[in-house]
């Protein structure tokens, strides 16, 4: 039987097209069903690498992705949410998660792909409900999957009358190392260990290959889905390369002691489907899962040891941003609220030092436009937001107590405080979008807009500096000075605008640049604001 490659190739790799979208759709879908507190769940619950693993096979569970899991625990780990023990056994737990989708593949619903899509289709755009929106993904996405596999299986179908492949499937069953080679490669170009296990199925049932080559090849599949993580920790802190490093040692490790025990794991196998009556996919699912839980088991007593490997490949000292608080202590709140208020003001005061930071980082990528400022930037803002809640909280618990009039005065004080110091985390994250706008649209800001931004610029971090030293210290006159600068700030602002219009006159400025350097001095402003807010807290002039 004669071949049409291009009808092949073009059914396959339109398959693995729907099938990646599809997965992904899904996976989004569930993520927002799920409330996208991904975060927060791995935050609170990755106390111990066994809670570790448990969240990961939830997360991955939830949004279809051992590599998506895996990325947010490196980001994590970078932050000083979780120690790097914690997050191996995170991504211990993706690897077991991530198995689901080879049992939902091997479910064989793909006579019913296209109803399932349609269904899901009329939920997405007939019903305006947000959460049955959010579960017609899920739907549509499903659906999507097995009309994927299906398309790849039919266009696999013609190379079983293909002698040169028939040799390869042969070859890759006598010699399991080329098949682990196959597994990692073609994983490491789909970036989806998901796509190729699917494919892996579709060979099997198909009978294309055996279960002696098709094993080596999800031992490869685990190895290659560790570039995702890989690639992240490209250019990003030591924690995050050490947490991607020991993603690829787990996956490596289980593979080469897999091998070793390869003759046994088939024969587990084989004896587990007989026992079950299992299909064809299902018994690769089944192979899967096994692999990656027996893998965990073996390994989870190694965590430490992992940590301590990976520490000492990748060396250094890795400055992490760290998003927890230190000293919202709660037994303080039923013992001794007073002293519960003072501690809010500690973590105010940290919080403060943030937003400073912040502004410094802001200003770096302004002058360099090197993203590595931007990205630090990005999280010291995240880490405000999320002091700001934890503290709110606090204080919120704190007032349900009875307290003296002066400390319900202090008190109502650090609430508004907080909310000020915020927003002077939302006002620099604006500054980092607009110069994100300026270096995409390539817009030039003028030599005299330069010189202008780096004054102002300069002035206000060293006024929110001095805010958040006068919070710390209570001292009236440091107070004092704050609002003498943020008169200056304010003249500034006025002068600065009639410098751009003139530029803009005389043809020196263009439109682009110009809403760019407005839109800066007027976040810087803002700034300014929010620290004589701080200020006036402390001269007890605060209306």
């Amino acid at each position: 039987m004669e071949i049409n490659w291009q009808e092949m190739i073009f059914q396959f790799l339109g398959g693995l097209g729907i099938f990646l979208f599809a997965i992904k759709y899904m996976g989004d879908g569930l993520q927002k069903t799920a409330g996208d507190r991904l975060r927060t769940i791995l935050d609170r619950f990755t106390t111990n690498p066994f809670m570790g693993v448990l969240v990961g096979i939830i997360v991955t569970v939830l949004i279809q992705s051992s590599s998506g899991t895996t990325v947010i625990t490196v980001g994590l780990v970078s932050a000083g949410f979780m120690s790097l023990r914690q997050a191996i056994g995170v991504i211990m737990g993706a690897n077991i998660g991530t198995t689901i989708t080879a049992f939902i593949i091997g479910l064989d619903v793909g006579a019913y792909a296209l109803p399932i899509m349609a269904f899901g289709a009329f939920l997405i755009f007939f019903i305006k409900n947000t959460k049955t929106r959010n579960f017609g993904e899920v739907i549509f996405g499903f659906g999507g999957l097995f009309l994927g596999l299906e398309l790849m299986s039919e266009g696999m179908k013609p190379l079983r009358s293909l002698q040169g492949f028939t040799d390869l499937m042969i070859s890759m069953s006598d010699q399991p190392m080329l098949s682990v080679v196959v597994g990692t490669i073609f994983t490491l170009v789909v970036q989806s260990s998901s796509a190729t296990v699917g494919i892996l199925q579709g060979l099997y049932a198909e009978n294309l290959i055996n279960i002696n080559g098709a094993l080596p090849i999800l031992f490869g599949d685990n190895i290659g889905t560790t570039i995702t993580a890989v690639l992240a920790s490209i250019g990003a802190s030591i924690a995050a390369k050490r947490a991607a490093a020991a993603h690829v040692l787990f996956n490596i490790v289980g593979t080469v002691v897999f091998m070793l025990l390869l003759i046994p794991f088939t024969a587990y196998v084989e004896w587990i489907s007989a026992l079950l009556h299992l299909e064809s996919k299902m018994q690769i699912a089944f192979a899967h899962g096994s692999f990656n839980v027996a893998n965990t088991i073996l390994q989870f007593p190694l965590i430490g040891t992992w940590a301590y490997f990976v520490t000492k490949i990748i060396p250094g000292e890795d400055v992490t941003i760290e998003y927890k608080p230190k000293h919202l202590d709660r037994h303080f709140i039923d013992q001794a609220p007073s002293v519960a208020i003072g501690q809010a003001k500690e973590e105010i005061i940290r919080m403060g030092e943030f937003s400073v930071q912040g502004l410094e980082k802001t200003f770096e990528y302004l002058k360099t436009g090197n993203k590595k400022y931007a990205e630090t930037a990005y999280q010291i803002e995240d880490a405000i937001n999320n002091l700001d809640r934890k503290i709110t909280d606090y204080l919120i618990e704190i007032s349900a107590y009875s307290i003296s009039p002066l400390e319900s005065n202090r008190h109502m004080v650090l609430m508004d405080t907080v909310r000020d110091i915020e927003r002077i985390g939302d006002h620099f994250e604006n500054i980092v979008e607009l110069i994100d706008f300026r270096d995409v649209n390539r817009v030039k800001l003028t030599t005299g807009a330069m010189d202008d931004l780096t004054e102002m610029f300069t002035l206000t971090i060293e006024t929110v500096a001095r805010a958040v030293e006068c919070l710390n210290l209570g001292d009236v006159d440091l107070a004092r000075s704050v609002t003498e600068k943020e008169d200056l700030i304010d003249k500034m602002e006025r002068k600065f605008r009639k410098n751009h219009i003139v530029r803009l006159n005389d043809g020196d400025c263009s439109a682009q640049a110009g809403i760019v350097f407005v839109d800066i001095v007027s976040n810087l402003e803002r700034v300014g604001d929010h620290a004589v807010n701080i200020a006036e807290a402390v001269l007890g002039t605060r209306g």
